[in-house]
């Protein structure tokens, strides 16, 4: 061990640092389709999925962007009250709120970009659905509409 040195360790830490960081990179961006079901409509977005307590954590932190088209679908392991924030998010969401079958319970509209103030799920939820702010009013979603994803399909 001591032929190799500090240098040489340092140098295998970052080489893991960058194969970590390129893996997670790749994760981030892959994408699934949703439908949302409405008034009679069906309404097609490309959502990334976070399904494990770091992605959830992270959900659409340090994005400085999103399509009018995308989302992210957090999946809980079982039905909770859940609370949000919008700490490090740069863009103003709105969050479905979803029962195990995708029924919308809850929906809370043009949340505040970097705000520490709770946002309530009001109801015990299996997951959450983020959409670019205004989405839900543009497409007059409302509670009682049903989201369709595979991963609320597994969920129940």
């Amino acid at each position: 061990m001591e032929r190799y040195g500090w240098k040489s360790l340092f140098g295998v830490c970052l080489a893991l640092l960058f194969v970590v960081g390129t893996c997670l990179a790749a994760d981030q961006g892959k994408t699934s389709p949703l439908v949302i079901h409405s008034g009679g409509n069906e309404h097609v977005f490309s959502v990334e999925l976070a399904d494990t307590p770091e992605a959830r954590a992270e959900g659409l932190m340090y994005r400085k962007q999103l399509a009018l088209d995308a989302g992210m679908l957090f999946i809980y392991p079982s039905k909770s009250r859940v609370s949000m924030w919008m700490k490090n998010t740069y863009v103003s969401l709105d969050m479905l709120f979803l029962d195990r079958d995708g029924t919308i319970l809850h929906i809370a509209e043009r949340t505040v970009p970097q705000s520490t103030a709770v946002i309530s799920s009001r109801f015990r939820v299996k997951a959450v659905l983020e959409l670019l702010a205004g989405t839900a009013s543009r497409l007059g979603l409302k509670a009682g509409d049903r989201v369709e994803h595979t991963a609320l399909a597994v969920a129940k």
